[in-house]
């Protein structure tokens, strides 16, 4: 039975986050003496992977690796990465990469814990060092995993990273075009959790801070990517937007991308980006007048961002064409036909496409609720 206390806000911030230049030393104030390393093979190349087990090993710590972590990882990768875990009992498992390493690493660990759960064993701790900026992986309770080919978004606080460490020497070398996806996904969870049904005033302290900093650096570092105070600007502002969602969730800009991300196996950055601006336009119901609560939200951000907002019509637009100005230098294009998404198959998946997004575990926070027309409408104007 619920009480009235489940029902008030709160705020969650079980994540140690150590941020800034050598944020990596951090990794020797842990207690143990078993790591788990989770990677993929691009970090072993960087020599990340290196950097990680010499600071543990110093600490006294003894490290076995799971180096085969791919993109979009799916249930059979967090089987073998558990089967690979298991052979020894670690303190911590340690995800070094972006949000393909760090998903895999918290479904290891949500599975070992579920086929626990009546042993009372101790779990490992969970430390994330993110190598792009964007998921917010590194402090969320949110894992996306491929089951059948569908990418399904798991939400459970029990994969919360223990410790974050946010170190802009581990994005310095991300190229451009990585770097301007993982920016619009950050920019697109905070705004999706600043006019969540479920956004506090500390949500929102948080996804006002990222908007701004991510509208004044992320375009900057995507041209000049040795630019560190840029780096850790955005790298700070991806973080910061992971807080606001975790506690707050997200809306139907990532239900849809993860829908057709999925089916046509698109990068969630672009597909992300394509959808926000129609997004916005839906939520802020600007054909019946902007009258709701996200549409003023939306309003107040275009004003944050330095743009006229004399009346909440005007701020929304104005905030709508800033995200369409960004993307356009970015180099995102601004339709799913733009990348050679097949026009018949599209058409004929588009009730699969509604049916996945109303079923995704971010479109309950979504500040409009949509009907399966709806999804199917926007879907359509993304094209």
């Amino acid at each position: 039975m619920m009480s009235e206390v489940d029902d008030l806000p709160r705020f969650n911030l079980k994540t140690d986050v150590n941020f800034g230049v050598g944020a990596l030393d951090c990794l020797r104030l842990l207690s143990g003496s078993e790591a788990f390393v989770v990677a993929d093979e691009m970090m072993e190349k960087l020599g990340f992977v290196k950097s990680v087990i010499d600071t543990l090993q110093a600490t006294g710590f003894t490290c076995m690796t799971f180096k085969d972590v791919l993109p979009d990882p799916d249930i059979k990768m967090v089987t073998r990465g558990l089967e690979r875990m298991m052979v020894q009992s670690p303190d911590v498992i340690v995800a070094v990469g972006g949000g393909s390493v760090i998903d895999t690493a918290k479904g290891i660990l949500y599975t070992y814990a579920k086929l626990h759960e009546d042993a009372m064993v101790k779990l490992p701790k969970l430390v994330a060092i993110p190598t792009t900026s964007g998921t917010g992986s590194e402090v969320t309770a949110f894992s996306v995993i491929t089951v059948n080919g569908e990418k399904l978004c798991l939400v459970d606080e029990l994969m919360t990273p223990d410790y974050a460490i946010v170190d802009p020497n581990f994005v310095s070398s991300v190229p451009e075009s990585v770097t301007a996806d993982t920016g619009l996904d950050a920019l697109s969870h905070a705004i999706e959790a600043y006019v969540s049904t479920q956004a506090t005033d500390f949500t929102d302290a948080l996804a006002e801070k990222a908007i701004k900093l991510l509208f004044d650096y992320l375009l900057p570092i995507c041209s000049n990517g040795r630019d560190m105070v840029g780096r850790e600007k955005v790298h700070n502002a991806s973080c910061m937007a992971g807080i606001a969602f975790t506690n707050a969730s997200l809306g139907i800009t990532h239900s849809i991308a993860h829908a057709v991300g999925g089916l046509f196996h698109l990068p969630h950055g672009r597909a992300i980006g394509i959808m926000l601006p129609h997004v916005v336009a839906y939520n802020a119901d600007l054909a019946n007048g902007a009258e709701t609560l996200a549409a003023k939200k939306y309003a107040h951000l275009a004003k944050i961002i330095g743009l006229p907002t004399t009346n909440t019509i005007e701020g929304c637009q104005n905030f709508i064409c800033a995200i369409q100005v960004l993307l356009k230098e970015l180099g995102v294009k601004s339709a799913f036909n733009d990348y050679q998404v097949d026009q018949l198959e599209y058409q004929e998946k588009l009730s699969i496409i509604a049916q996945l997004a109303l079923d995704d575990n971010c479109t309950p926070t979504n500040p409009r609720t949509p009907t399966v027309a709806d999804i199917i409408e926007l879907a359509k104007k993304a094209y």
